[in-house]
């Protein structure tokens, strides 16, 4: 199931809360103790990757089931660390460890059509202490209460879940995640203008270059006056990988943007704005 982006959590005794871990969505899958996979959300089988969590799944007391959940690394804080983790991903199969939230199958039975609660009470039942695959708890209160101490933890956010829903896959608005806001600085790549239409800043990361996405222009007119201007002052090619582009004043590197947008999104900056110059703080 894939949560509905919302601005604030739902309020109401049927929806259970969740805090949402910044890491790999997975699927473990298993047929019998000697048949253990592990899934991604597109489908990828990264079960050498995450050989700690196989080890953990075959400890678990059940001759087959499917379970739900996310693959994390913590830092010293405790929190989970999204960097870390796809440094480690590709090299220690025993750095992670999985927040499970939700189980589809279990010993021969089929549980998508039970309800949230109950099938997430029967994850519980079958996680053992001490392991690399930790029950996700559902947090007790006020939901704008818990989403403000995520979002002061410097976490990505919360999930809330119907505690009646069913599973099923692919997008769905019994599911809803509440996500965080942060603030980043970014390297212009350019300035993308037609006519009639709003200008966006095409942003990449300052370390590698690499294209996240774009950001609305909303600052004020003598800000974007003074961005256009060193638009016009760093004027550059294109990167090869962007020439296609059309309608797009580009620069050379140097040019640093502070953009306010959703926590957690790493590969793909989204409901990005500008801030102001990277350089004045």
């Amino acid at each position: 199931m894939e949560p509905k982006l919302v601005a604030k959590p739902p309020e109401g005794e049927h929806w259970m809360h969740e805090i949402k871990l910044d890491g790999y969505r997975a699927q473990i899958v298993i047929n019998s103790a000697d048949d253990i996979r592990v899934f991604t959300k597109s489908g990828a089988d990264w079960t050498s990757k995450f050989t700690g969590l196989v080890e953990a799944a075959r400890e678990l007391d059940v001759e087959n089931a499917i379970f739900d959940g996310e693959a994390v690394l913590t830092n010293k804080a405790g929190l989970p660390d999204f960097d870390a983790l796809q440094k480690s991903v590709h090299s220690d199969p025993y750095a992670t460890i999985l927040g499970a939230f939700d189980i589809m199958h279990l010993d021969g039975h089929d549980l998508r059509d039970v309800g949230c609660k109950a099938r997430r009470e029967m994850l519980y039942s079958i996680i053992k202490p001490n392991s690399r695959i930790q029950f996700s708890e559902a947090l007790p209160g006020d939901p704008k209460a818990i989403f403000y101490l995520a979002d002061q933890a410097g976490l990505e956010g919360i999930v809330s879940k119907r505690a009646d829903s069913p599973y099923r896959s692919g997008p769905t608005s019994n599911w809803l995640k509440t996500k965080s806001w942060t603030v980043d600085e970014f390297e212009l790549l350019g300035v993308e203008r037609e006519p009639g239409k709003a200008a966006f800043a095409l942003l990449a990361d300052p370390g590698t270059g690499k294209y996240l996405g774009t950001a609305f222009i909303t600052l004020g007119r003598d800000m974007k006056e003074r961005l256009l201007k060193r638009v016009r002052e760093h004027a550059g090619p294109p990167p090869e990988a962007m020439k296609k582009r059309t309608a797009t004043q580009w620069v050379k590197p140097g040019v640093k943007l502070r953009v306010k947008h959703l926590r957690g999104d790493h590969s793909h900056i989204r409901h990005a704005s500008l801030l102001g110059f990277g350089d004045e703080e």
